[in-house]
């Protein structure tokens, strides 16, 4: 009885909540402008807002004319302010968390988290599933167990103010009624070290009746052969009533053969696009691709285009002026305090009613030795279509520019792990170059004018990106290896695993 009670309530909370977002699924555009000029008069008062005039800010174009678009590094200067315990820096009185992320070339990243910008990185995960529940009109999943592969929710404190990753800092918000039917335990998830966290959990979890599971793909695959490891069993198997999937941090579908395989058949997925700076999107229909942009959040955005990202004289365009399939660098401006903020991530439009996206790789992750540009999408995609033809089961990849190979014309060095290799490697290779080909244009002009010889595979043993991760310190719940990189050094380290 109180289990159909919850999945009565859930279904009718649901559908409430689907027609309350019909607003900004229609109007995103306008409420986008109304969301910049109130976020820009509420931090007029702050240091930045007062180094930036946003006294003088009447329109989108007054604020892309005085607050240029800065990465982490252009806005640290006030963050090491906020780190010091000062107010009213970049947002009024001080951040209510730091979400604390590793970078590249800034060290750790403390991105600030304000008490208006917290309630939505719950927000959107609750909104996630609502949609689901709407869409499948089924919720039996709340009478179940479920688990979020996360960091760790014990929290430091930089004068005063709570900090840690945030997944671990989102773990203080889960809300009461998911709380009792949720796992791991506190004490599982307080474990620093992500294997002996990663075997605890399985502990816990291989006799329960687990009905969601969330995380990363690359770290969701690793909790499933841990667990067919122990059992001899497929999750499927071990979990028969698991109905829902919920993934995020990097594209779902070059790891979506892997999972069914090690799941023994197929579960219903949604994607999500979370990040410290906000929760951007989620897949409001899991049987369709796109992820709904979530223009009424408390984030404005801003799109360059990814190839004039960089320049100068960019254009930044709002979502009255963007354009479908092309790829756009991402802006934010947040009710954090983050002033037309690269974040990074790059994006394309597949609908524009209402405004859906796929995230189609990052700024930084790219391959472009010669001149290509080729980006993360394109070569997931190539490595899709490959599959679809050469049927194979890959674990991980990685792309690598070879400019000074021992002999012969310089190539594109693909890395990846098989769990089951193809039929015929060669025919593979070929195909996959054939793909590439197709999708970016100069790679097949470098290959076409003998500059390019056509991509090599080295193939790696098995656990290769895993033990890599390990060497790199980047074993963990919200840690991933970048597809592709411009240059050689992921790929020094794995070439210690080609078979």
């Amino acid at each position: 009885m109180i289990g159909f009670l919850k999945k009565t309530v859930a279904l009718i909370w649901a559908g409430r909540h689907v027609k309350q977002t019909r607003d900004f699924k229609e109007n995103g555009p306008a409420l986008q402008d109304a969301l910049l000029l109130n976020l820009v008069k509420t931090a007029e008062k702050t240091l930045f807002g007062r180094t930036h005039h946003f006294g003088d800010i009447k329109s989108v174009e007054d604020y892309q004319r005085l607050v240029p678009v800065q990465d982490y590094e252009g806005l640290k200067p006030y963050i090491e302010k906020v780190k010091k315990g000062q107010r009213h820096i970049l947002w009024p009185g001080t951040p209510e968390y730091f979400a604390k992320t590793s970078g590249t070339t800034s060290g750790s990243k403390y991105i600030p988290i304000s008490k208006e910008g917290m309630p939505y990185q719950v927000a959107g995960a609750q909104s996630a599933l609502f949609h689901y529940i709407a869409r499948k009109g089924n919720a039996d999943f709340v009478n179940g167990k479920m688990i979020f592969l996360q960091g760790s929710p014990e929290l430091e404190e930089v004068y005063g103010i709570k900090t840690g990753r945030l997944s671990g800092i989102v773990a203080h918000h889960i809300p009461d009624y998911l709380q009792k039917n949720r796992l791991p335990s506190w004490e599982t998830n307080l474990i620093e070290d992500w294997e002996t966290k990663v075997d605890q959990i399985v502990t816990e979890t291989e006799n329960e009746n687990m009905t969601l599971i969330s995380g990363i793909p690359p770290w969701l695959i690793m909790y499933f052969e841990k667990l067919t490891e122990k059992n001899g069993k497929k999750i499927l198997q071990l979990f028969p009533n698991l109905q829902l999937i919920v993934t995020g941090g990097v594209n779902y579908e070059p790891y979506r053969e892997k999972m069914n395989e090690l799941l023994g058949g197929t579960v219903d997925i949604v994607q999500t696009f979370p990040a410290s700076e906000g929760f951007f999107a989620f897949q409001d229909d899991y049987e369709k691709e796109g992820l709904l942009l979530l223009t009424n959040h408390g984030i404005f955005y801003e799109f360059i285009p990814l190839e004039q990202y960089g320049k100068p004289d960019a254009p930044r365009l709002t979502l009255h002026e963007v354009e479908l399939h092309k790829d756009y660098a991402l802006i934010l401006t947040t009710n954090s305090g983050l002033w037309a903020y690269s974040i990074g991530d790059v994006v394309r439009f597949i609908s524009k009613s209402p405004h859906r996206i796929l995230v189609s790789g990052r700024t930084r992750h790219f391959t472009s030795a010669f001149g290509e540009h080729v980006i993360a999408f394109e070569v997931e995609e190539a490595m899709k279509a490959t599959i679809a033809l050469h049927p194979a089961q890959i674990t991980e990849f990685h792309l690598a520019p070879q400019v000074n190979p021992e002999s012969g014309l310089p190539y594109h060095e693909w890395f990846i792990e098989f769990e089951k290799n193809p039929e015929d490697t060669e025919e593979f290779r070929r195909c996959l170059d054939q793909e590439m080909r197709k999708r970016n244009s100069y790679y097949d002009d470098l290959i076409s004018g003998n500059i390019l010889q056509p991509l090599v595979i080295s193939a790696l043993s098995k656990n290769a990106f895993h033990e890599y991760a390990k060497a790199a310190g980047k074993l963990g719940g919200q840690n991933k290896t970048p597809r592709l990189a411009n240059d050689r050094s992921i790929a020094d380290i794995l070439t210690k695993f080609k078979k």
